[in-house]
């Protein structure tokens, strides 16, 4: 019994001294099915494990009458999850986890999850850097007031618009991530917009006015930050709604969007989607596949997708859309990343797609 979980590499008794200063989870070992068995460890009081689109809550069960709270949880062959320990109405990261994601979040990955480069293990308690220029915008079009950071990563370059930028801000660290990959050369140098998200249902709908935004007020005045922003080789990159978002703007704004990195866009939108009990249930590919039937030039236009590879919903819409954007005379990257919906999956494919889409790879 006191070595329940010497598998793990955890000597010792649960919840002896010896236990916790060993203590370094989550651990995985091969399981049956060709998946991983993976141990979680929380002590204290009861708690459960809450993962970010993928499975539901997780109870802990305590080992004995000690402070030991453990699961082990199979997780399929590939994964890299985003989670956090829920005890009562609070949410915490997990305090034997190296890897976070904001304050309250850790993320957990496979032992065959492809490796991230130029993503640092930052903690819950980390203070990630934020860019040193900001632009307060009080967008006449949008409404509202928001501040939006700039970076020149490499000196700047070429403009990538990061949508939902403040997750990119807070709990993954793009701006060292792409600092990285433009030192050792895995990109050009590029000048990093981070835009956040007031209301990303209206905002990242099938809808013209963030785009006329982005292009009639957001736009100039980052050329007037002095920050190196090559405005014709703009990049859009978005994930799940932001992925909508992006591929509507190179249907209907050529002129201004025609490189897109796409991360699990969400092909399953029309307009009444979010009122059905089941959005993904609805046409296939959604409004952008309809459009694209109607047809579309996107020749010029490049466009990356990726999708995680456990999002078994969302694969058959992103797989139209996939194709038809190539019909349409797109040229078109198509990968899967080993995660469901979830940014710690895509990250990588950011930069990688980001990279692609101004030829650099």
């Amino acid at each position: 019994m006191e070595h329940a979980f010497v598998e793990f590499g955890l000597p010792g008794k649960p919840g002896t001294d010896e236990f916790w200063a060993a203590a370094g989870t989550p651990a995985s070992v091969p399981a049956d099915d060709g998946g991983w068995a993976t141990l979680f460890l929380w002590r204290g009081s009861e708690a459960s494990i809450g993962f970010e689109s993928w499975s539901e809550p997780v109870p802990l069960r305590r080992w004995g009458d000690t402070d030991c709270w453990y699961a082990e949880v199979r997780m399929p062959a590939r994964m890299r999850v985003t989670y956090q320990f829920i005890a009562g109405d609070a949410a915490y990261a997990d305090p034997f986890n190296p890897v976070g994601a904001g304050g309250d979040r850790s993320i957990a990955a496979t032992p065959d999850a492809p490796a991230q480069p130029h993503w640092p293990a930052v903690g819950a308690d980390g203070v990630l850097p934020l860019p040193r220029t900001r632009i307060r915008w009080a967008g006449r079009r949008l409404g509202g007031r928001r501040t939006v950071r700039v970076h020149p990563a490499g000196g700047g370059g070429p403009v990538v618009l990061l949508l939902d930028g403040d997750d990119w801000l807070y709990l993954h660290p793009a701006m060292t991530a792409f600092d990285s990959a433009v030192a050792s050369g895995d990109m050009p140098p590029v000048t990093l917009v981070f835009l956040p998200a007031k209301d990303r249902e209206a905002e990242f709908a099938c809808r013209p006015e963030l785009w006329e935004a982005v292009r009639d007020e957001l736009l100039p005045l980052v050329a007037e930050t002095g920050v190196p922003a090559d405005r014709d080789r703009l990049v859009v990159a978005g994930q799940s709604l932001g992925g909508l978002s992006a591929m509507y703007a190179a249907l209907e704004f050529p002129d201004l969007v025609s490189r897109v990195a796409c991360q699990s866009g969400s092909f399953w939108w029309t307009p009444d989607a979010m009122g059905l009990a089941d959005p993904l249930g609805g046409p296939v590919g959604g409004a952008v596949a309809a459009r694209l039937r109607k047809g579309a030039d996107l020749s010029g236009t490049r466009v990356a997708f990726d999708v995680g590879e456990h999002e078994t919903r969302m694969l058959p819409h992103c797989d139209l859309v996939e194709t038809l954007a190539e019909q349409a005379g797109a040229t078109v990257r198509v990968s899967r990343s080993a995660s469901g919906h979830d940014r710690a999956g895509w990250r990588q494919a950011l930069l990688r797609d980001v990279a692609w889409a101004l030829g650099a790879r």
